[in-house]
């Protein structure tokens, strides 16, 4: 009578008929009265104790069957389709061969977990070698006065280089290098840590040293501030031509357009002072008036060049101008034209002293009439013979003239005068000439007797 052979489920595996071995599955199930099954049956005992140990998987395997695979030295359980590793990891230092994904790999060098991708192996963890001791971010918990805080630790070789917290706590117990720590990342005070490379912003900078890193590592503190006054023992470089703004409303600017510089007071109305320490005392000798437009100077002025005054000249502080300078020259460098002083008057005219350049000689007048200017080589002592020139004495203080009209001087000239110089008209001559020599007389037709005068005196006698 044929055996029939059920799995588990109750499907049937085989039917095997009397006296016959059959081959079905891993292991030999013998029929009814087959003679010599003993050896048979003990190498089945011996597969089932050893999990079919082979380099290469059972032939018919059955859903269940475990199977040591020599090869990677695994347990291996057969899923109806494949042998699929059982779990745990293989330890070696080497990589194992022939994986399946999803194999564990212990790394008994580095004390590393690798798992099987099914094309590469790939780190579990830690993510450090035994070799390089504690490296990468741990999640500790601290304890503080306001309780337990869970906080992220990043390691490199056992050193704790910085906190990650999402609060600002003080640790109760002491931490090396972190005496509080911040909200955010605290690096550790003890390493002298910082952030190096790139930084888009920064809410703070650490201006309390100076002393740099290198010449590309600047502290802090040599950086000029915005917020306070500063100074830099650098010169200031602006390569714009914006240039430089100054005052709580942008009052002074210094710009330059088409390298031409400007320096401007651009409030309406107010001025701009250059001012001195002289001695101890601030002075301005230099200032612009906003509201009028005027410059100010105040001091001795040198100017080793030429000064060009196209406007006028006024003085507010005195209506006298001195110049130590003993000649004062107009007209210098120009073609030949008549210079000189003109004083404004209330007429259209004015009133002008210069000189005739066509005339070779100075002239003066006003309201657009003038004569010229006498000078004592231009009188003639000679009248007669030189007419229409301004008179002069000779050495002997004689005038020569062909004649001379004279005006009233007023009283008659009395003999005992002689002290007056006044010129006397023809009559008042007449009149001396009546009194000369003693008392006056009377101009009469008859001679004078002897009682009519003194000795010395003159008698006109007049024809009848």
């Amino acid at each position: 009578m044929a055996y029939t052979i059920n799995k588990t489920d109750g499907t049937v595996v085989t039917t095997i008929t009397d006296g016959t071995v059959d081959n079905t599955t891993s292991l030999q199930l013998f029929g009814k009265s087959y003679s010599g099954f003993g050896e048979g049956l003990n190498e089945n005992l011996v597969k089932l104790l050893e999990n079919a140990a082979s380099t290469s998987a059972p032939a018919a395997p059955l859903r269940g069957e475990l199977w040591f695979d020599t090869n990677t030295n695994q347990i291996k359980v057969y899923d109806g389709s494949s042998f699929k590793p059982t779990g745990g990891a293989k330890a070696s230092s080497a990589q194992p061969t022939s994986p399946s994904t999803g194999d564990l790999w212990l790394d008994t060098d580095d004390d590393q977990v690798y798992a099987y991708t099914g094309t590469a192996w790939q780190l579990v963890g830690p993510v450090y070698t035994s070799g390089q001791t504690l490296s990468g971010w741990s999640i500790e918990t601290l304890a503080s006065a306001g309780g337990n805080k869970v906080v992220s630790s990043m390691y490199v070789g056992n050193t704790r280089v910085a906190i990650l917290s999402k609060e600002t706590f003080t640790p109760s117990a002491s931490q090396t290098g972190f005496a509080e720590i911040k909200a955010g990342i605290t690096l550790n005070s003890t390493l002298g840590a910082v952030f190096e490379g790139t930084n888009t912003q920064a809410a703070f900078v650490d201006v309390s040293s100076t002393t740099n890193s290198s010449a590309s590592l600047i502290a802090g503190g040599n950086f000029l501030r915005t917020d306070a006054a500063d100074t830099t023992t650098g010169g200031i470089t602006v390569d714009a031509d914006a240039g430089v703004t100054i005052g709580d409303a942008q009052e002074l600017t210094i710009s330059v357009s088409s390298n031409n510089v400007t320096i401007a007071q651009t409030s309406q109305d107010k001025d701009l002072s250059f001012t001195i320490n002289d001695g101890g005392v601030t002075k301005t000798p230099l200032s612009f008036t906003g509201a009028s437009g005027n410059i100010a100077l105040t001091g001795d002025v040198t100017i080793t060049g030429n000064l060009n005054i196209s406007g006028e000249y006024n003085s507010t502080v005195s209506n006298i101008s001195t110049y130590d300078d003993a000649f004062i020259k107009v007209n210098s460098g120009n073609s030949e034209t008549d210079s000189g002083l003109i004083v404004e008057t209330s007429d259209s005219g004015d009133a002008r002293m210069f000189y005739d350049v066509s005339e070779n000689y100075w002239a003066a007048g006003e309201g657009g009439t003038y004569s010229q200017v006498i000078r004592l080589s231009d009188a003639v002592a000679d009248g007669n013979a030189s007419k229409e020139k301004v008179l002069k004495t000779t050495a002997a203080g004689l005038v020569t003239v062909t004649n001379i009209n004279l005006a009233a001087v007023g009283s008659a000239i009395t003999t005992s005068d002689t002290a007056s110089v006044a010129v006397p008209t023809i009559g008042q001559v007449a009149t001396f000439g009546d009194q000369w020599g003693g008392s006056e007389k009377t101009v009469s037709t008859v001679a004078p007797t002897s009682g009519d005068g003194s000795d010395g005196d003159f008698w006109f006698v007049r024809e009848a």
